[in-house]
């Protein structure tokens, strides 16, 4: 049975508010408990967490919108949230329940002016994919071109703000935001500010085209075409440009050849992206990104993208320099440049770098290529979690630099599915010797 979707503003904080309501209960209790010292203290803390969770990834898929984008970079934000909120709500990352057609039909004809019988040729039924904020249908123009039709679901541009509100409500009443005041206000600022990006459709032509201008001299690089006359500030319209979705790499298709140089080009569009544009693709997940048996690439959506500062640039740079000479003292300057560190606390043991650098340098330590599909980087980082603890108030989540650590995340996670066998340090040091004025600097209405 599908549910009537929640569309309206108040329907929306009514549903959130009962969430929060109830995640609020259980936290009490679970204090409660707490202060009788119950056995297994901990056991009924993370079961307690579990069950919190799941309401809430429950909640934010069914609602879509603003609460579930915070809820899928929740679940890539270690320091952001407990573990097993990182973990319930990562099936936010998969494609979500769509809304039903008469609802994106609507939308499209309010948009665009006209019936759908006069914009298209046909659109599809079944949605070609579901994510936070909008879905896609294929559809084809009445001159023969094939597109893809990205719909934003009603009510969610208007609920934007409430619904942060509410949600963050939740996060503090629960108990759940293990961070300061002043970390939480930049965090859902920075949030809010890519989400208000994200819900203008016009605004992501723009980024676009954008894009496409930053790899024109890289062939295999492949960003679908704005359609101008069918696309608006919440329908945009897109000629339909098609790859493989990294389940269907398969060695049937793709060789390791193949595999091993799709892996470097994708590192190229990172390391691009970040140093010379200082301009990254903020949403990296599989469904994001297609790939074809010629090594070609195709990236689609960009909604959530991030202009970076220089000097943020310029000092995550410098950071990664000194992690790889092991110079931890800089190492420990830089991050404070970075936003990541607080300055007033004193310097951070050497040893606890030196036992990060150890767990993420693996696959930029020699000549030999890295086995991505035999990658356990992630369980060597959630095995040392706990070692957080000891310098909680050193270190802060690092606001201007949050979506440089999500995009590298990302495309960690596409290597590993891909399987690619490659080894980039030399590619990374090439990247890491352009100096701060070497990058391509964007135009005046693009610069940070």
């Amino acid at each position: 049975m599908v549910r009537k979707p929640v569309t309206t503003r108040t329907g929306r904080f009514f549903k959130l508010a009962g969430m929060t309501a109830s995640v609020a209960g259980q936290y009490a209790g679970q204090r409660a408990r707490r202060m009788l010292r119950t056995e297994n203290d901990e056991g009924a803390q993370s079961e307690s967490y579990t069950r919190m969770a799941g309401q809430i990834a429950d909640t934010l898929g069914e609602l879509k919108g603003a609460v579930m984008k915070v809820g899928q970079i929740a679940s890539q934000t270690q320091d952001f949230l407990p573990r097993e909120f990182s973990e319930a709500l990562e099936k936010l990352q998969k494609e979500a329940p769509p809304m039903p057609f008469e609802v994106i039909v609507e939308q499209i004809e309010s948009e665009l002016g006209k019936p759908l019988g006069e914009l298209y040729e046909y659109v599809q039924e079944a949605p070609y994919a579901s994510a936070s904020i909008g879905q896609v249908h294929r559809a084809r123009l009445h001159d023969g071109t094939d597109v893809i039709v990205k719909v934003q679901y009603p009510g969610v541009d208007e609920s934007c703000d409430s619904d942060l509100k509410q949600l963050r409500m939740t996060l503090r009443l629960g108990g759940l935001l293990k961070m300061p005041k002043e970390s939480v206000d930049q965090l859902f600022a920075e949030i809010r500010e890519r989400l208000r990006e994200e819900l203008d459709y016009e605004n992501e032509a723009r980024n676009i085209q954008l894009f496409r201008d930053f790899h024109k001299d890289q062939p295999w690089v492949l960003i679908p075409a704005v359609i101008e006359s069918h696309s608006t500030r919440r329908v945009l319209t897109l000629e339909l440009v098609e790859g493989d979705h990294v389940s269907k790499v398969t060695p049937d298709r793709y060789d390791q050849d193949t595999i091993n140089l799709i892996g470097h080009r994708i590192f190229m569009i990172m390391a691009d992206q970040l140093f010379r544009f200082r301009c990254i693709h903020g949403d990296p997940h599989a469904g994001n990104f297609a790939y074809r048996p010629d090594g070609s690439i195709v990236l689609y959506d960009f909604g959530c993208v991030k202009k970076l500062k220089p000097e943020i640039v310029e000092a995550y740079r410098k950071a990664l320099v000194a992690a790889l000479q092991e110079d931890y003292e800089a190492l420990d300057q830089h991050l404070i440049d970075l936003g990541a560190r607080v300055g007033s606390q004193p310097a951070v043991d050497e040893a606890y770098y030196a036992m990060w650098r150890d767990i993420l340098i693996v696959p930029f330590q020699g000549d030999e290529p890295y086995d991505f599909a035999e990658a356990d980087i992630h369980k060597h980082v959630a095995a040392k979690t706990s070692t957080v603890f000891k310098y909680l108030d050193y270190f802060k989540p690092p606001v201007e630099s949050i979506f440089i650590d999500r995009m590298i995340a990302g495309h960690y996670w596409m290597l590993k599915r891909l399987g690619v066998q490659a080894a980039f340090r030399t590619e990374l040091e090439k990247y890491l010797k352009m100096g701060s004025d070497e990058g391509v600097h964007l135009t005046p209405e693009g610069s940070a």
